[in-house]
């Protein structure tokens, strides 16, 4: 069975590179996608960090719709203690107007960033409180779809009419919702809720099969989905010879293992400059042997075969693939060249 393809971007920043570059790199790389019949674009939401431009999902998702006008796009996600839940029922019910038909809204528990940029955000007040999650995630179904929800005003008595509220005025559809996680919590819940389910294997593998074994097996049919649906992230690298892709492996492999190893964050290496620290540094040397089982990295033939396996290893019919191949010296800082030639191999 060969997956169907899907890309969850961070827009990596390169030494050099200014965001705006990063960022027309990417939706280059959405539009690339697109033409090459991948089913959705997903920006992550993560905070503060050198190598990291992809801050805001639906504003990138906005743009990267605009761009397109196939393939479904939205966030990977949307971290929603960061946010009210009534804000990104706006922001996605306005993308679901913009391009409809084409919305999912992935909405994960975790801060995404560190607590100096928690406070940061919740300055204007509490927003989504962690332990209110599953009451937020149905107000957030509730407010984006035609119907909208109700609430009743504070104070006054039980027998008072609801007040209604739309995430916008005259919805004829609505994003389609996903959860995401590392973790047993968000498999569970979304199983409860009747809602497809994507476990974040890009970021780390450990619980997988426990997870999707949660999530199968509790799964509750609902309005939204009749029996469980999922599939999973996982990081690749594919260029025309196995060299090239380990040599465009090393910068990502290193920034991971600045981030297990808390040491300070920087933007991501080009390939040069990976390979220069490495031979002093070794920085990546004890992690390379474990990203490369859990990354595919290869020719396209073999990353596309290790992808296959994975997909009906797993039993899903869709993998999401992470293109962390990093850029050379001499490439252009406004284009993703060894991120597009990972996704037209793995497309071959």
């Amino acid at each position: 069975m060969t997956p169907a393809l899907s890309v969850l971007d961070l827009v990596p920043v390169r030494t050099g590179q200014t965001s705006a570059q990063a960022v027309a790199a990417s939706l280059d790389l959405a539009q690339r996608a697109d033409e090459l019949g991948y089913r959705r674009y997903w920006f992550a939401e993560h905070h503060n960090m050198p190598a990291v431009a992809s801050t805001t999902p639906p504003v990138l998702s906005a743009a990267a719709a605009a761009r397109t006008s196939r393939i479904r796009v939205g966030s990977g996600g949307v971290m929603l203690p960061n946010h009210a839940p009534l804000v990104v029922a706006e922001q996605f019910a306005a993308l679901e107007a913009i391009a409809p038909g084409r919305i999912d809204l992935g909405i994960g528990r975790a801060p995404g960033s560190d607590p100096v940029i928690t406070q940061l955000l919740r300055m204007s007040g509490t927003t989504s409180d962690v332990d209110r999650f599953p009451e937020h995630i149905r107000d957030i179904l509730a407010l984006t779809s035609p119907e909208g929800a109700g609430y009743r005003l504070a104070g006054r008595p039980e027998g008072d009419d609801y007040y209604g509220v739309h995430a916008t005025p005259a919805a004829t559809g609505a994003p389609e919702l996903w959860l995401l996680g590392s973790s047993d919590y968000s498999a569970t819940l979304a199983a409860a809720f009747g809602l497809p389910y994507v476990f974040a294997n890009h970021f780390s593998g450990d619980g997988l099969d426990r997870a999707l074994d949660l999530y199968r097996q509790n799964f509750q049919a609902s309005a939204h989905l009749d029996a469980p649906r999922t599939f999973l992230t996982a990081n690749a690298v594919a260029a025309d010879t196995a060299a090239e892709a380990d040599e465009r492996m090393l910068p990502q492999a290193r920034m991971m293992a600045r981030l297990r190893g808390g040491r300070p964050l920087v933007a991501l290496e080009t390939v040069e400059q990976a390979a220069d620290a490495e031979r002093s540094d070794h920085l990546a040397a004890p992690l390379i042997d474990a990203l490369r089982r859990r990354w595919f990295v290869g020719t396209g033939d073999d990353a596309r075969a290790a992808v296959a396996a994975f997909a009906e290893a797993h039993g899903v019919d869709e993998v999401m693939i992470s293109p962390v191949a990093a850029a050379y010296d001499a490439e252009p800082m406004d284009a993703a060249t060894g991120r597009a030639r990972t996704l037209e191999l793995l497309a071959a």
